[in-house]
């Protein structure tokens, strides 16, 4: 299976580039095949078409609509808070997978 890209947005990048270090560990501990990235907001666009699934941090979670309509074919979700606040790697991992199984069965 080729890697599949998981990107993250966030309005600074700072809690979330600590999110994506316990994201790749586990990825890397389950030999999950995916290339893990965070970005500001800004670069949704820029950047959004390359990634298979594309995570929000929650604190512009009021984005989602704005994102969506720039990237219209793409997985879109909002981290869920609690995962987030805990900087819970293997579930926002888990939750990424999910989202880009899913958007392969539609």
């Amino acid at each position: 299976m080729e890697k599949k890209h998981i990107y993250l947005f966030c309005s600074a990048g700072m809690s979330t580039s600590l999110l994506v270090s316990k994201m790749r560990a586990q990825a890397e501990k389950y030999e999950v095949p995916v290339v893990i990235e965070a970005f500001s907001e800004a670069f949704a666009a820029e950047k959004g078409p390359e990634a298979d699934v594309i995570l929000l941090g929650p604190q512009i979670g009021y984005m989602l609509a704005d994102i969506q309509k720039i990237l219209p074919n793409k997985p879109i979700e909002v981290i869920d808070s609690t995962l987030y606040g805990k900087v819970d790697g293997l579930g926002v991992l888990k939750a990424a997978v999910a989202a880009i199984k899913k958007a392969a069965a539609q």
